[in-house]
């Protein structure tokens, strides 16, 4: 087999909120990376400042999550050392993690959004019809994210959600189904749903073994699926992303879809769902880890 890369760097650990989860992600991209016959090094990533890459690495697997993973950070590192490395670009990072620029984005491409706005300063009545979701504008892995459907629970859940960096996300909470997309290297990988404790994906739904249901693939029709899949790599194209890629949504009654957001580095955990999606595609763990690696570049 002609290889393009040899030995492999995987980036795991981080500084951001979401340290616990890329601890994981990371040693389970390095033993897929392992099971396919590559030489993996790990590295702990501890500080922005410094970015250690043992020598003789010929590519960097990029599993860090949040700030400094997903923003930008260490793409920007890894660019101008020349280091070809797993996933989008500096830029389209910048773009995915920030839910401002991203909404803006997508609005302008004709993408449907749930209806929102940016706040900086605590409002004293709600800013939409309840129920609304609040969400930091650059935050990851449901940290910081509040269903409000009364008054009295506006206060706490927007200052929960400042304390991440200031401008808090305030969108028409969408009833209806959670669904998401993973692509991989330009593929839309089955759509699955994720059903939740009271409808909310938050943190320990997302990572507590057995607290959520996933439904792969999800119970859609044909169409319905297609079109997920669809907008899925719209959104992919817009924000210029590559590699890998995870696109929610929420599903109203009525059949509309809403993009959430788009998840530059989804997890790699064993509840997380671009594995999940890639089993029912029949792209097994090492495997999906081959592709993803065999994508990067010095973008």
């Amino acid at each position: 087999m002609n290889r393009r890369f040899h030995r492999v760097c995987v980036l795991k650990g981080g500084i951001s909120t979401e340290r616990d989860v890329s601890l994981r992600s990371g040693a389970a991209v390095a033993r897929g990376l392992r099971a396919c016959g590559y030489e993996v090094v790990e590295m702990d990533v501890t500080s922005a400042n410094e970015v250690l890459i043992p020598d003789g690495c010929d590519v960097v697997f990029v599993a860090l999550h949040g700030t400094f993973g997903e923003d930008g950070g260490v793409q920007r590192i890894l660019r101008e050392r020349g280091i070809p490395f797993t996933g989008s670009s500096e830029e389209s990072c910048r773009l995915a993690f920030d839910k401002t620029e991203t909404r803006r984005r997508l609005i302008e491409v004709g993408l449907p959004v749930p209806p929102g706005l940016t706040l900086n300063t605590r409002p004293s009545s709600p800013p939409l019809p309840l129920p609304i979701f609040v969400k930091p504008a650059r935050q990851g892995s449901s940290i910081g994210c509040h269903a409000v459907r009364a008054m009295d629970e506006l206060e706490s859940a927007f200052a929960d959600a400042a304390q991440y960096g200031g401008d808090v996300v305030v969108e028409a909470f969408i009833e209806g189904r959670e669904l998401t997309v993973g692509i991989v290297d330009s593929q839309a990988l089955p759509v699955v749903e994720i059903v939740a404790p009271g409808g909310i994906y938050d943190y320990r739904a997302k990572y507590t073994s057995g607290v959520s249901t996933y439904l792969v693939p999800a119970p859609l029709s044909e169409a319905q699926s297609a079109s997920l899949q669809a907008c899925a790599l719209r959104v992919f194209a817009a924000l210029d992303a590559a590699g890998l890629g995870r696109v929610d949504f929420r599903l109203a009654a009525n059949g509309r879809a809403y993009v959430l957001e788009l998840n530059s580095i989804p997890g790699f955990t064993e509840t997380s769902l671009l594995p999940k999606a890639a089993a029912a595609a029949g792209i097994s763990f090492p495997e999906l880890c081959d592709r993803i690696l065999n994508s990067a570049s010095v973008r």
